[in-house]
């Protein structure tokens, strides 16, 4: 998320109760998690394991739990939660504000677009031209869609990301301050979920299909001409390379990429990252000649031990 006024770190730390190390008058542009920082934004760590990823991350600012060296170029906030602090300036800069009316005035409707009865949309949408949104679609705030979109029934477009911290007390739950993006020409089916960034952008690439019940976690991206079927479900800071295919109840695990052309059979699970132009099939997949080649043996396994016995 990028601020619409760059502020400095001493203001974010003025009201977040941290502290600042290095230069507190150094101007801070966004926020983002660390999966998608870029230079200038700020970012937080509270594990040992990830300090030294966070401090040579692209973030120009940390907020961190230790007392350590500031790297050149960088400053940093100390507190002992960065969680909560990061939360707090997430939601001082990216305010909720409820809805009144079914189609907020802040949103921009493009010229053809039709909504269709009992649909929602939130404040500072963006939709392109000619789209069709069918009934009871949820389309919530700064989402923005391209030209030529369908959206059926019941879908909910950029729910909160699935993000929480565990604590002794409970979970903690990590403000969602992204936003979906969805390209031209892209099919929604009935009752899927696209979950909004944690920070940044989950994006639908042009003339991706969706059937009915799929759902695309936060911060995603779903390349051009993909057609994913039923009850395929993506977690969170995947990439989806152009034209892959995913069959139906596909799962594809977090924080992977599956290569461009890939085709993914039914009831298959994504474990890992995937090469491009190769067809897979299994729980956990492998390329589906191989796991069919498996499959074959060990049905003839019976047979061989029968063999076995005999000699």
């Amino acid at each position: 998320m990028r601020f619409s006024i760059p502020v400095t770190l001493n203001e974010l730390a003025a009201f977040s109760g941290a502290v600042v190390i290095g230069d507190g008058s150094m101007l801070v542009l966004g926020l983002n998690e660390i999966h998608k920082v870029e230079a200038g934004d700020i970012t937080f760590v509270d594990h040992p394991k990830y300090y030294d990823k966070a401090l040579s991350s692209a973030a120009t600012f940390v907020i961190i739990n230790k007392q350590v060296d500031v790297p050149a170029g960088k400053a940093l906030l100390y507190h002992e939660d960065p969680f909560r602090i990061y939360n707090s300036i997430a939601r001082k800069y990216r305010v909720f504000n409820s809805s009144t009316t079914a189609v907020s005035e802040t949103a921009t409707i493009g010229e053809g677009t039709v909504l269709q009865p009992g649909v929602f949309v939130g404040h500072h949408v963006k939709i392109g031209r000619n789209c069709l949104i069918h009934s009871n679609v949820s389309i919530y705030d700064h989402t923005e869609i391209g030209d030529d979109v369908i959206i059926h029934a019941n879908s909910v477009i950029g729910a909160d990301a699935f993000y929480f911290k565990r604590r002794p007390e409970g979970y903690d739950k990590m403000y969602s301050c992204g936003r979906v993006v969805i390209h031209d020409r892209v099919e929604i089916g009935a009752c899927c979920t696209i979950d909004k960034g944690v920070s940044a952008d989950t994006i639908i690439g042009q003339g991706t299909k969706l059937d009915n019940m799929v759902h695309i976690g936060h911060d995603t991206i779903i390349g051009k001409n993909c057609l994913f079927a039923a009850q395929v479900a993506i977690a969170g800071v995947v990439t989806v390379e152009d034209d892959v295919i995913l069959w139906g109840q596909v799962g594809v695990q977090k924080d992977l990429t599956i290569g461009k052309g890939a085709v993914v059979l039914g009831k298959s699970g994504v474990p890992k990252s995937i090469e491009g132009g190769k067809t897979y099939f299994g729980t956990l997949v492998r390329e589906a000649k191989d796991k069919m080649r498996e499959i074959a043996l060990i049905r003839q396994l019976p047979e061989i031990l029968e063999r076995i016995k005999r000699s």
